[in-house]
């Protein structure tokens, strides 16, 4: 890694944005993955890496969101934590095998699809006449399974994967969804960064650094989050799946 005061100040400055993106919308990745990957990091690591700095601002803003957190009513937390936990160390298994060329195509079309399911979510429910009706309880345990796995892979949008399948599962309460999925993006995020660093794919200096900054922009947004309009943080959730796609496909 080039190691200088700018190079540096961009980590610190891309954790403490992801942190924040993160408590709010998710994308945090969208920061500190090109961020690392300009300092010189390889692209799996660059993933492995970020994903790891982010662990604690997920962990904030969790705190952050604590008044209105709560399990679906069609399955109980425990049940829902042990479907991310397997479902997040599937993904870091498959991560660590995938050759970095792969690893960036596949990424775009990822973000791509996320973006869109949580755009078109309420239209989608609306259409499919579900009201306000949560899925049942294997509808839930196998969507968390899937958007587990994909976080255990690629940690970027997923804390818009999770908010656009709530969407699809009939939740309407934006801030009990957001509580739900900082916790559930902590959960997962920790077996993946744990099987990450088994397989050495993490740059531990850099990953360090980079944890306190997360720390601070994802407590500093939960709180700040809470106060705003829905169609505010929906808002804020698309264009950062947006920009997010554009600069994956173009890099």
């Amino acid at each position: 890694m080039e190691d200088s005061l700018f190079t540096w100040g961009l980590l610190i400055g891309a954790a403490f944005l992801g942190g924040g993106l993160n408590a709010i919308a998710g994308g945090g990745s969208f920061f500190t993955f090109p961020a690392l990957v300009y300092a010189g990091v390889p692209a799996v690591a660059a993933n492995a890496s970020g994903t790891l700095a982010l662990l604690p601002g997920y962990i904030a803003s969790t705190w952050g969101f604590r008044e209105d957190l709560r399990a679906p009513k069609a399955l109980p937390m425990s049940m829902t934590l042990g479907v991310s936990l397997i479902g997040g160390a599937l993904g870091a298994g498959l991560l660590l095998v995938t050759p970095d060329d792969v690893f960036r195509a596949v990424v775009p079309w990822l973000l791509l699809a996320a973006t869109v399911l949580f755009a078109i979510g309420p239209r989608l429910m609306s259409v499919l006449n579900r009201g306000d009706r949560e899925a049942g309880g294997v509808a839930h345990a196998a969507s968390l399974l899937a958007v587990s796995f994909y976080g255990g892979y690629f940690n970027g949008g997923l804390g818009i994967v999770l908010l656009a399948i709530f969407s699809l599962l009939g939740h309407r309460d934006l801030n009990m969804m957001q509580g739900l999925k900082n916790l559930i993006s902590a959960v997962l995020t920790m077996i993946a960064v744990t099987l990450y660093a088994i397989g050495g794919a993490i740059v531990w200096k850099e990953a360090l650094v980079m944890m306190a900054a997360a720390i601070l922009g994802g407590y500093v947004m939960a709180r700040v989050a809470r106060r705003l309009p829905s169609i505010a943080v929906r808002t804020v959730v698309i264009a950062t799946g947006v920009v997010m796609t554009l600069l994956f496909f173009g890099s």
